[in-house]
């Protein structure tokens, strides 16, 4: 007997009842949020979501790496629903909420920090960057930061000046925040190599800005919209070399590498490097706007009293959702399977390199992967057309994908978890012909 396949094809994608949501959008929300795959959700499960016309795809999304532990997962709605019906909000810092304290010890329990540890929560990715700027600022009483060509940090001020992708990101929307400094991302696949982002990285700070006017350099251990680029390890320990060197904190964004998605529960652990603070969003509470900063206590305590904080930031029902997302993690073992997934996945990649000429790299930690499209292997001339294509023709055989990378040439792999083997493989089969009618 077959084998019960979870993709479910009834219309054309996108069907008419998307079609019709999609042309009501048009009218009433503003231009920029435009859509990136035609298909409006009804409901999800696990690593499937239904789309109103009934049609059923294999979510290799994730929410953008929001969901970690899948979709709608029974024990994070029980722990919502539980935390909904006592009460929503109050803020923290008026009137606090034992939540609130308990998640902060589960949290701080997972940090690869040695030492004293604490945490505080925000609402989104981009908040948790702005703030983990503010200790280290607080902290050492200095102004600049630097940051990385490819990375990405988040979209309100401080953040988007961080962030290093003209088009869409930061185009037209100066002038950026003050003392904020790039310089290059050592990768493996177009260079530089580690010693001459290094090298670079030492000569900023003779010919650019001073190292004691610099409060934090912000990185992540594997750049996730920048096209997973994995830092190499001599290149992460140089920058702690650094930092250490001229008294400067060091801040990991750990906002989409973080929850296990790299095979280990934060991607810095794949290094001999400890980080002074990092960053958490995304898989934190399974879609619910939480983030947080956790680091070493004497630079978390460094800011004045009340000026850390927000109106809605720890709010206690994605703060519920949180904690149950980390009994998920510990009852399913999901860091491992990450693991897992990541081996099949790589296992299919590397093959399909073999076999398409087009694909010019496959990277990646864990479950973190994602494959260069190129239009030839020799200049690595980048090939966004036909990442487009791919995505496209994998949406309409029942699979959800996601491009990323500075030129838009890569698809990425954020796919849940939960993901069951004869979903992966199901998923896998689907990509794999919608390259084959791509790349023909």
């Amino acid at each position: 007997m077959a084998a019960t396949k979870a993709i479910e094809l009834h219309t054309k994608i996108p069907g008419p009842r998307s079609q019709e949501i999609l042309e009501r959008k048009e009218r009433v929300i503003a231009d920029p949020l435009s859509i990136y795959l035609p298909v409006v959700i009804e409901r999800g499960e696990g690593a499937t979501l239904t789309d109103v016309d009934g049609n059923t795809f294999i979510d290799f999304t994730g929410g953008v790496g929001c969901l970690n532990v899948g979709h709608a997962h029974p024990h994070v709605v029980e722990a919502v629903q539980e935390q909904a019906a006592k009460f929503f909000h109050t803020d923290f810092t008026i009137l606090p909420y034992e939540v609130y304290v308990t998640l902060s010890e589960r949290l701080v329990a997972t940090a690869p920090i040695s030492g004293s540890v604490k945490a505080a929560f925000f609402n989104a990715g981009t908040e948790a960057v702005e703030n983990a700027v503010k200790f280290a600022r607080a902290y050492t009483k200095r102004p600049a930061v630097i940051g990385f060509e490819g990375g990405f940090h988040g979209r309100t001020l401080l953040s988007l000046t961080l962030t290093s992708k003209t088009h869409p990101y930061k185009a037209g929307l100066g002038p950026f925040a003050p003392e904020v400094y790039r310089l290059p991302y050592a990768q493996d696949y177009r260079g530089p190599s580690a010693a001459d982002a290094l090298a670079a990285l030492e000569r900023a700070l003779i010919t650019t800005v001073p190292a004691e006017s610099v409060a934090a350099i912000v990185i992540e251990p594997v750049q996730g919209e920048g096209g997973f680029v994995v830092a190499p390890p001599e290149f992460l320990e140089g920058v702690r070399r650094i930092c250490d060197d001229n008294g400067i904190v060091l801040v990991v964004d750990e906002v989409q590498t973080g929850y296990g998605r790299t095979g280990k529960m934060w991607g810095i652990e794949h290094y001999d490097v400890e980080p002074d603070l990092i960053t958490i969003a995304k898989s934190i509470a399974a879609g619910l706007p939480l983030s947080a900063v956790i680091g070493r206590a004497e630079i978390m305590d460094a800011p004045g009293d009340s000026a850390i904080g927000g109106t809605y930031v720890g709010n206690p029902v994605a703060q519920a959702a949180a904690l149950a997302v980390l009994d998920v993690f510990e009852e399913e073992s999901l860091v491992e399977r990450a693991g897992q997934i990541g081996n099949t996945i790589r296992g299919r990649m590397e093959a399909w390199q073999q076999r398409w000429d087009a694909i010019g790299d496959v990277r990646g930690l864990g479950a973190m992967l994602a494959i260069e499209l190129v239009h030839d292997r020799e200049t690595k001339d980048p090939a966004p057309e036909l990442a487009t294509k791919v995505v496209e023709a994998a949406s309409e055989r029942g699979l959800l994908l996601l491009k990323s990378g500075i030129y838009s040439n890569c698809i990425r792999v954020l796919v849940p978890l939960v993901i069951s083997d004869a979903e992966l493989d199901e998923a896998l089969g689907a990509w794999e012909d919608a390259l084959g009618t791509a790349l023909r």
